[in-house]
């Protein structure tokens, strides 16, 4: 059956339209309530004396590209209640249609607040204008916080994890529920008394899922002593890729004299090399006189003391990580050396037109590494040279080593089979490391004993003790289905958020766009 479309249609429920004007981009309603009486809002007293009328005006959503302003007469009654302090009372609509002295509707006022979600103060109020629904900024960041909704559900499974509100200088810490993948709260630093303090008011937490930061596992232990830790197994991946680079970074002394270059020819080194190289030269004073210290059984507080350099530096010395001769990151032309190479020896000489065939293939460096490349070459051909022999980095030789034989390149495969001949003690960390992260995979909790007697003599001895100081929070991550990695994807979308207002939010926003958003 066919229905007339009425102008009533147009007010929210409980209102009646009596009048409609247009005037330029504006649409006015005059609106009355349908409803014959009205509830004092102290006794609840139902009333249907009139005492007067006043004139209300509020915005609704727009119609037809154009603002809808409500002209709403609202009616004050009298309150016939004895005992009632208040005798004249205004007539209410309900916070759904229009709530006590607002400027906008329930409905706008829903709208308003997902925009100042979605989009922040700014770009919202932007939006909100293109949308014929004029509100600032301000007020929009107002709603947000005004309408925040904290979980009340019963927490047993959480993860835990600090995020940056500047990177280097200030922290907070989120804990997100890992059963309903929702953050619950911001807490405004990572200090290990906050997190200490908010976990003991949530007793029936069983299971908490953690980097392996010190500070969150003394809390938990501390607030939680009941509660399972689980380290996540996304860093204890990434840790033990990072323990083996630090064992070849320490093996690069080996390793240059395995290949055969350490010793330097400057005439064919570029200006920016030559400036490496010297400044490696003066390095190895340093290193020699640390060492020489510490071969005489110094310790290193004395060592700081007599040489003057701070204590990071020394125990990096006597750690062998700082004998790179040259930088350390790897470069960008290392894969495509083979073919740089080849190109080379067909007589193409020119670096410009190399580096634009290199573009075509998918290269993303810039022309001036190409050039520094061909320069070098030329160099080494004047001075009756085939190459100069460079050691690659620690971070290319790890990568290399970690690659399967038929993935490499000829000279690499070489390059690896000398490493591996000359340096067994390399070749033991990366069989530790790869026996430690296959355990993860395949939760194989039974051989960690085994695997940590192994690995605390070897070149990964550091990271088998961190491992043995966090045993049980390793053995949970290996075990247990929970992980941390909700938390990192709520980190991710809280740095968004931070983003998006360009870093200056304060917590209690980020908090209501995070958490209450949900």
């Amino acid at each position: 059956m066919e229905q007339r479309f009425g102008s009533t249609r147009l007010a929210p429920a409980g209102l009646l339209v009596e009048h409609a004007e247009i005037k330029a981009d504006c649409v006015f309603l005059d609106v009355r309530a349908t409803a014959l009486s009205a509830t004092c809002p102290c006794c609840g007293t139902s009333s249907r004396r009139t005492q007067s009328r006043y004139m209300r005006q509020a915005a609704d959503l727009p119609i037809a590209g154009r603002r809808v302003v409500l002209r709403v007469t609202v009616r004050r009654f009298w309150c016939d209640a004895v005992l009632c302090r208040r005798r004249i009372f205004a007539e209410r609509f309900g916070a759904a249609v229009l709530a006590p002295l607002s400027r906008r509707t329930g409905r706008l006022e829903t709208i308003v607040h997902h925009l100042g979600l979605a989009l922040g103060g700014r770009p919202a109020a932007a939006f909100a204008d293109r949308l014929m629904m004029p509100v600032s900024n301000d007020t929009l960041l107002r709603v947000v916080r005004r309408r925040t909704e904290q979980p009340r559900d019963k927490l047993a499974i959480i993860g835990i994890d600090d995020f940056a509100f500047r990177r280097g200088q200030r922290y907070g810490t989120i804990v997100c529920d890992l059963e309903r993948r929702r953050p619950v709260t911001l807490l405004p630093d990572r200090e290990q008394a906050t997190s200490q303090a908010w976990l003991a008011n949530h007793p029936s937490i069983v299971t908490v899922a953690r980097d392996r930061g010190g500070g969150y596992g003394e809390a938990i232990a501390k607030a939680l002593p009941h509660a399972d830790q689980v380290a996540d197994r996304w860093h204890l991946m990434e840790n033990a890729s990072r323990a083996f680079l630090d064992a070849v970074s320490k093996s690069m002394r080996h390793i240059r004299k395995t290949v055969g270059s350490t010793i330097i020819d400057p005439r064919l080194l570029t200006y920016a090399e030559r400036l490496q190289y010297e400044g490696y030269l003066r390095r190895q004073e340093t290193n020699e006189a640390i060492l020489e210290l510490s071969k005489q059984g110094v310790a290193i507080k004395q060592i700081v003391k007599r040489t003057g350099h701070s204590r990071k530096l020394v125990r990096c010395v006597l750690r062998g990580q700082r004998s790179d001769m040259f930088r350390v990151r790897q470069s960008s032309l290392e894969e495509w050396l083979p073919w740089l190479d080849g190109r080379w020896d067909q007589g193409a000489r020119n670096a410009s037109a190399l580096w634009r065939e290199m573009r075509k293939k998918g290269f993303r460096g810039q022309i001036g590494v190409v050039s520094e490349w061909a320069r070098r070459r030329r160099l080494a051909e004047r001075a009756d040279q085939s190459a100069l022999a460079r050691t690659p980095s620690a971070r290319s030789i790890a990568r290399l080593m970690t690659l399967a034989r038929d993935d490499l390149s000829k000279s690499d495969a070489v390059l690896i089979a000398a490493i591996e001949s000359n340096v067994p003690d390399l070749v033991t960390a990366r069989t530790l490391i790869d026996d430690f992260q296959r355990m993860i995979r395949s939760k194989a909790v039974a051989k960690l004993d085994a695997w940590l007697e192994g690995a605390k003599a070897s070149l990964v001895g550091s990271f088998a003790n961190g491992v043995e100081k966090d045993i049980a929070a390793v053995r949970n991550a290996i075990i247990s289905p929970w992980s941390n990695g909700q938390t990192e994807g709520q980190i991710t979308k809280l740095k968004l958020i931070k983003r998006q207002m360009y870093g200056r939010a304060k917590i209690d926003l980020l908090q209501a766009r995070l958490v209450g958003a949900t």
